[in-house]
């Protein structure tokens, strides 16, 4: 059974994530800085390295004031 990391689905999740920040200006480093983590932890989970869980994607998604129903509707869109 495959990991669900490697997953297309999270694979489509994490670069997404990825393009919300990169859209709201905020670099690696200064959301690491807001979250109290080192930059490599945003790289990890942006690469795939490292997989986030629900907590942690609610705290970057406070930060980037994102909007949660609009980026799940885009998660779950055929593109």
């Amino acid at each position: 059974m495959t990991s669900s990391i490697f997953t297309k689905e999270y694979d489509k999740f994490r670069k997404l994530l990825s393009k919300y920040r990169q859209e709201c200006g905020v670099t690696q480093a200064k959301l690491a800085e807001k979250l109290n983590r080192p930059q490599s932890y945003i790289s990890k989970y942006e690469s795939g390295e490292r997989r986030l869980d629900v907590i942690e994607f609610l705290k970057i998604a406070k930060i980037l004031k994102m909007d949660i129903p609009k980026f799940f509707k885009e998660l779950d869109s055929g593109d």
